[in-house]
């Protein structure tokens, strides 16, 4: 049997709604270039795992037959992304426009958290193991 634990998870598709919107946000705030795009999607590499972000249009192809959300739907899930310093990222994320949902903040389980949305209304966070 497969060791699922075991396998990293190689690509995250995020559906969103303006394509050239979440491609901007993305080479700005993450400072990525796309790795592959065409006029439906975009990839961009984060690490040993890539996000493809795909026209909402197109989903259906990929989910058929369960339904796909709309961003109306609420928050589902949240990456996180571990940094050295969440308080200077910050100062850099609003220097680049990037409106915070929450944080800096210390969390009760010993890091330092601060969350913010991409145009599709996915969930980012930036996390600091404090000391």
């Amino acid at each position: 049997m497969i060791q699922w634990g075991a396998k990293n998870i190689d690509v995250i598709t995020l559906f969103v709604e303006d394509l050239l919107e979440a491609k901007s946000f993305y080479e700005r705030v993450f400072g990525l270039s796309s790795v592959y795009e065409d006029d439906n999607s975009a990839v961009y590499n984060f690490g040993n795992m890539s996000v493809n972000l795909l026209k909402i249009s197109e989903a259906d192809e990929l989910t058929h037959p369960a339904p796909v959300a709309d961003r109306g739907a609420g928050a589902r899930f949240v990456f996180t992304i571990r940094v050295d310093d969440v308080d200077a990222l910050c100062t850099e994320l609003n220097s680049a426009g990037v409106a915070l949902l929450n944080g800096p903040m210390d969390r009760p389980w010993g890091i330092r958290t601060a969350s913010f949305q991409d145009p599709g209304g996915h969930i980012w966070e930036i996390a600091q193991e404090l000391r």
